[in-house]
Order: structure tokens, then sequence, then C-alpha cells
């Protein structure tokens, strides 16, 4: 595993570094350091990190200092440890996190795994909505794929996922066709791109006839409209989506701590 040496925090040095303001506890330092070696690939999904004493070698911190960094990254679902084996960045391929933003689930019955049937993938130029959320400009060139999520048969989610075209160059729907599991985890398997948290806004809509077609209801059918944007290593926004529901025997659950 790289050991690339990283500058010291600012109060082993007696000066703040550009990359860790001097005014951050100390951990936070180590926990902003660790994700810039996130964001520079040093250690990829699915892969263990440095021990805690070679972390704290590194950055010449104690162990408890790296121990609270790693556990602020676990928090946030960035890192995950295992009893006896070490500490390994999170990834979506794993079943556990690969649906871990999807909220819609049965009112009754046990919780079920969509089945994905693409519609679509296109390129695009970013409107105002999307560009706002993605940190683009207007016209930037994008790429929006269509799907629908199939629960146990029932089609229940029609979704637009919109991501930077410089992101995920040279999709095509035989590339996605050809992903196993979420697409979250296809991102980060084919483009190294794993999303770490996401924000979500809720509102009703009715069917047009696209989504009525899709879903195989009325058009003017009461539908959950979620929006959501989606982030990456450093808070950066990479993902927009729109979601559209129904609502007939599914709900949007959100367990709240």
């Amino acid at each position: 595993m790289s050991q690339k040496q990283a500058p010291a925090p600012a109060e082993t040095t007696g000066a703040a570094p550009s990359e860790a303001p001097s005014f951050q506890p100390l951990y936070d330092q180590i926990k902003t350091l660790l994700t810039k070696s996130l964001i520079a690939g040093e250690w990829k999904p699915g892969e263990a990190i440095p021990s805690e004493m070679e972390l704290a070698a590194r950055y010449q911190v104690s162990q408890g200092t790296v121990r609270k960094a790693i556990d602020a990254l676990a928090t946030e679902n960035i890192v995950i440890r295992r009893q006896g084996k070490g500490t390994f960045v999170a990834t979506h391929t794993e079943p556990r996190h690969q649906y871990r933003f999807l909220r819609i689930t049965p009112d009754k019955g046990a919780k079920v795994h969509p089945q994905t049937s693409f519609i679509d993938v296109k390129r695009n130029k970013a409107s105002a909505e999307i560009a706002r959320a993605l940190d683009l400009k207007v016209g930037a060139p994008v790429t929006a794929v269509r799907r629908v999520l199939v629960f146990a048969g029932k089609p229940v989610i029609l979704d637009e996922v919109v991501l930077s075209a410089l992101l995920i160059p040279n999709l095509t729907m035989e590339k996605i066709q050809e992903s196993l599991g979420s697409i979250y985890s296809f991102f980060e398997t084919a483009y190294g791109l794993r999303m770490i948290r996401a924000e979500e806004k809720l509102r009703a809509v009715s069917a047009d006839a696209f989504a009525a077609g899709h879903l195989l209801v009325k058009v003017g059918t009461p539908l959950l409209c979620v929006d959501r944007v989606a982030f990456t290593y450093g808070d950066k926004p990479v993902e927009w989506r729109r979601g559209l529901c129904i609502t007939d025997g599914y709900s949007y659950f959100n367990e709240l701590a």
C-alpha cells in the first residue's frame, strides 16, 4: 500500500498547512487529509487503507487522533471497519450498500430490490436547473439515463439520472445494460465514481403521457416526485436525479436518528 508522505497537521509543525486550517480540530484535519487521498484515488473502493499505526506515523499524530478521524469517516459511510481485518473504503458493490439511498418500499411484505429496465441513454445539454444542481455551466454536455425500476414485476419508479458527460464518457446503452447491481455500483466500477451522500426534495405531481406509459397508469395519476442530488468525495455534486414513484402500495420510508 502506498505510503506517500502528506504534510503534518498544524499542531505538530507550528504552521498551518493550506490543506488543514489551524482552526479545525486535529482529528478533523486528519479526516480532511484522508479524504484528499480518497479523492486522489490512493485507495480505491473496496481496498484497505493503512493501519491506524501507519497513519499515525504518516501524519505525526497519535493513534487516538487517527482513530477518531476514521470513526468520523465510518459514520458517513465513507469507510467500513471490519473486525480483525482492518478498515476498508466503502463500496456500492457490497450488497448492503448497493441500494443504500433507495427509500421506496412496499407497504406490505419484505423489502425487495428492484429490477431495472433501461429506456435510453442520451447526450444532452444541461438545463438551468441541472447546471445549478451540479455546479455546471448552462448548456454543458451531460448524459441522461432513463429507466424504470420494477418491484416484484410491477413498474414503480420512472427514473431520469443525469451526470456530466465528462464524468461518464462513452456511456452507451449496451455498456449500462451489461452492468449488474445498482447503477451506483456501475458508476463506481466503470468510472471510479462513488456517491457518498445525497439530498432529496419531495413533492406531488401528476403523471404525464410518458410517465403513464412506462408506469402503466392513467395520465393524471398522482405520483411522488423525488429530486435528488448525489455527492462524491469532497462534497462535490455529481448526479441529478428525478424519480417519479407510484404510491399505491408503496411508500417513501426514511429512518430519522
